[in-house]
């Protein structure tokens, strides 16, 4: 799956970076605590989801519970609808997971500490300057399971 490390739907505990796989705050629910640790008014959360959907293949949905795969649930969770529509646009589960964890980024962003604490891992762990580090996550694009294989990779050239 694209995104290895995807929290559990916010209804079943997951972080604030699963308001991805969440639905329109249409109801009391979990949503409104995610939203309020993200820092994001119900609208706002509206219309980043919406614009995301405007700008990729997210946007399709006609048939689902609210139109959009932008509200829709995480592939662990049983959908006909999503799965359907997901199948009829030949959109892959790896493809979907990508767009959902871009999606999250916009929603939530990635924290600076997230991101300094991922550089004093890399460098402790693999015995390298956090410059070194640093530069290594940014070119994977945040993305620290990505940094950690090819930092494992140098280590085996040597």
């Amino acid at each position: 799956m694209e995104w290895e490390d995807s929290p559990s739907h916010v209804c079943r505990g997951g972080d604030k970076r699963a308001l991805a796989f969440c639905c329109p705050p249409v109801k009391p629910c979990p949503i409104l605590y995610a939203l309020e640790d993200a820092k994001l008014t119900p609208q706002d959360y509206i219309n980043i989801k919406e614009k995301f959907g405007e700008k990729s293949r997210l946007g399709h949905g006609e048939g689902t519970c609210f139109g959009s795969l932008v509200w829709c649930c995480k592939p662990s969770k049983p959908c006909p609808l999503r799965d359907m529509l997901m199948k009829r646009i030949d959109m892959s589960e790896d493809e979907y997971m990508q767009l959902k964890k871009l999606l999250s980024e916009e929603l939530v962003g990635l924290s600076n500490s997230s991101i300094t604490e991922g550089v004093k891992a890399l460098s402790e762990t693999f015995q390298v300057s956090e410059e070194e580090a640093d530069k290594i996550l940014q070119e994977c694009g945040n993305d620290l399971k990505t940094a950690i294989k090819i930092l494992r990779m140098k280590n085996l050239e040597l």
